[in-house]
């Protein structure tokens, strides 16, 4: 059988996914067939002798010899396909009827993962009722905490974009209401999730993706994971509480900066002004995070469920207020000429692209 780049590209996002550490000997095997595949035969000067690490990574990818391109690549997909089986296997409670999320539920943890890599995980129409789907799940299942991350390079782009085209003029304000009526119970299914919820940002966040955040409880992050809310560029207004979370984490003028006038935070910027709690490398952030992780789901469930109604109990008022307000703004705006056309001028923009 042989397998396309596409099938090359899906195994490297799969790979990403795993729970388990496959241990060094298959890692190397993977990294000598991912060089293989992208490089060839090695060809680099043989490290020295005091050097463990790359030797390993040398000797397993000089090992391969000649071995053909295309074959490499097979067998980089052939193995990784391998290790996702054996990780389904031994996680109970997975779900496979979604169409844009992967959720399963293993050690304690209910994973929610965003699931379109090919499209930044832009958050469909789709997607958003699944989330609420997922999440009264989670609400009810056996699991101590839930994690919401994404596929791929993006934890999300935000909105889908074509959430709004294909909409006559005469169907403008009813859409409009359907989709503030959607918002507030997307919102209002991250306001009164129960148990401890965590995101586990793996890059960059935009719009309804950053503003969620100050809904969870813990919030880690890549290094290379950045926080971007354009709603004035699109003709909008904040949304997810975030015109009461982001004041009150970073400050009115900081809030200010981020929700009106579009500055985008780096992970270290975010986490400085509080959004974020913790900023990990790149390279060792699912080993640490899901370490982590797996360390706070073995604490007594119902402890954690209490403690965190009792931390949240005098903000939730609030909260729904702000949601409330925030999708009654946007229904008004959603059916307003300036929206449309802040939305026709992003989709020409991005046709010159």
């Amino acid at each position: 059988m042989q397998f396309s780049q596409e099938d090359f590209e899906k195994a490297k996002d799969q790979l990403k996914l795993l729970e388990d550490d496959p241990g060094n000997e298959v890692k190397l095997k993977l990294y000598a067939l991912y060089k293989q595949a992208t490089e060839g035969p090695c060809k680099t000067p043989k490290p020295g002798m005091l050097d463990f690490v790359k030797k390993a990574k040398w000797d397993a990818w000089s090992s391969l010899g000649s071995l053909p391109q295309d074959s490499a690549r097979q067998k980089y997909i052939e193995l990784v396909s391998s290790l996702v089986s054996a990780d389904s296997s031994m996680a109970s409670g997975s779900k496979s009827d979604y169409q844009t999320l992967q959720v399963t539920t293993k050690d304690n943890i209910t994973k929610i993962v965003l699931n379109r890599p090919k499209k930044k995980n832009a958050i469909s129409t789709k997607m958003y009722n699944e989330i609420i789907e997922a999440l009264e799940e989670a609400a009810k299942d056996d699991s101590v905490i839930t994690v919401v991350t994404g596929n791929g390079d993006f934890y999300s782009s935000g909105n889908d974009m074509n959430n709004y085209i294909n909409i006559s003029p005469d169907d403008v304000e009813k859409k409009a209401k359907e989709s503030a009526k959607m918002l507030k119970s997307f919102v209002g299914s991250f306001i009164d999730f129960p148990k401890p919820l965590i995101a586990v940002v793996n890059g960059p966040a935009v719009g309804i993706a950053v503003t969620l955040l100050g809904l969870f409880d813990i919030v880690y992050a890549t290094d290379r994971a950045t926080f971007h809310t354009p709603f004035s560029s699109l003709g909008l207004s904040p949304e997810g509480c975030s015109s009461y979370t982001f004041p009150k984490i970073m400050g009115l003028a900081k809030a200010t900066e981020m929700l009106i006038f579009n500055r985008k935070l780096t992970a270290a910027e975010a986490c400085s002004q509080g959004l974020v709690t913790e900023v990990f490398p790149d390279n060792t952030f699912q080993k640490e995070v899901w370490a982590r992780l797996k360390a706070y789901a073995s604490l007594p469930r119902n402890s954690l469920k209490l403690s965190k109604q009792l931390i949240r109990r005098t903000d939730k008022e609030k909260l729904n207020e702000a949601n409330s307000k925030e999708c009654a703004c946007l229904q008004e705006i959603w059916a307003s000429d300036e929206c449309m056309n802040a939305v026709m001028n992003f989709f020409q923009k991005k046709s010159k692209l």
